[in-house]
């Protein structure tokens, strides 16, 4: 049996706060992700499958041109759980990462137009 609860309305508000990008939604939590086309756009959604699949909590994902939205909410409890914000950190964790501000060996990818697939808020 699970332990998970739905989350009130104070607690959701608090923890949007620390994540900056993402909105409560028609009863999920929500982002979009802005890309430079389609490459930049299917790449954001392989990579959320990815976490969502090894995660085993399965996102809403509408896709576009030069946009990814992910909606996040748990089924089981009929709101939203620490499932959902889990989650919605390990994507902007992963999908938001710039190398080149780590200071670290891998740059990222050059700061040209031709290069570029996702728009970094």
């Amino acid at each position: 049996m699970s332990r998970l609860k739905a989350l009130a309305a104070d607690e959701i508000a608090a923890r949007l706060e620390t994540l900056p990008g993402w909105r409560l939604q028609q009863g999920a939590i929500k982002r979009t992700f802005r890309t430079h086309g389609w490459k930049g756009s299917l790449m954001v959604t392989s990579a959320i499958g990815h976490l969502a699949e090894v995660a085993w909590h399965h996102p809403e994902i509408a896709l576009s041109w030069n946009r990814v939205e992910v909606s996040l909410s748990t089924h089981d409890v009929d709101g939203i759980s620490d499932r959902d914000f889990e989650l919605a950190r390990k994507i902007e964790e992963f999908v938001s990462w710039r190398p080149a501000n780590e200071g670290g060996a891998l740059e990222g990818t050059p700061a040209e137009d031709r290069f570029a697939y996702i728009a970094y808020d």
